[in-house]
């Protein structure tokens, strides 16, 4: 049997003591109408709002489990596709930790995607900046620079041409593109192109997996008898 939260008019089960939507508490109640054993103790409880954050502890384990992961993550990581993945479960392994600190019965799927989306944020800047100083580092301390303009050179004039041949597209245009792409703008452009898509990346991965931990967290709050 089902009834209907009065503060969001969804449905919910009878027995239940919370809404699982918006946490507002409901008393149960026996067949006699008498308020069921134990139940009045559980609302001498703070009620606490299923889709707020307590930032502090949030921010503190997003922190602690975003920098390293986005590392990882960045483009020269041998992690590679892989990286994507971890962010997700970052979002939700963060979304555990917080649950587990701050021992919420469950908080919303909005929220878990909030904590996720703070960490995505984190990891992805996380994973733009190792990229960033790897990239110099590799070119400007170990002087692979040659070695990263002849891969870049082989990509455009072969692969790329070869696929833009395939296509149909027009010469001039193709020796337009390519002259731009070999230029030192054109590379730093596609870079950062590169980068951007991978942060977006990331940071989709993060909050599907803070939504997906807040769902899989989720309970409903029965009494304690």
């Amino acid at each position: 049997m089902e009834t209907t939260c009065n503060r969001c008019n969804q449905t919910m089960p009878a027995e239940a003591c919370y809404c699982p939507v918006c946490g507002l508490p409901h008393l149960v109640y026996q067949a006699d109408g008498a308020v069921e054993a134990g139940a009045p103790a559980r609302w001498n409880e703070a009620v606490r709002d299923a889709s707020s954050v307590a930032w502090k502890p949030a921010l503190r384990y997003a922190l602690t489990l975003a920098i390293p992961a986005g590392m990882l993550c960045s483009m020269l990581s041998p992690v590679g596709i892989i990286g994507v993945v971890l962010m997700g479960a970052t979002g939700l392994w963060v979304v555990t930790l917080y649950m587990r600190s701050q021992k919420p019965a469950w908080i919303t799927i909005g929220a878990g995607a909030r904590i996720g989306l703070v960490t995505g944020l984190l990891g992805g800047w996380s994973a733009a900046a190792t990229t960033g100083v790897t990239l110099y580092a590799m070119r400007y301390w170990f002087h692979h620079g040659q070695a990263f303009d002849d891969f870049w050179q082989n990509l455009v004039n072969q692969q790329m041409t070869a696929q833009w041949t395939s296509m149909g597209v027009d010469a001039q245009a193709m020796n337009l593109t390519k002259a731009w792409l070999l230029s030192p703008w054109g590379r730093a452009g596609w870079v950062l192109c590169a980068m951007s898509l991978l942060m977006a990346a990331l940071l989709l991965m993060a909050v599907a997996g803070g939504a997906l931990g807040a769902r899989l967290h989720a309970r409903t709050r029965r009494p304690e008898v």
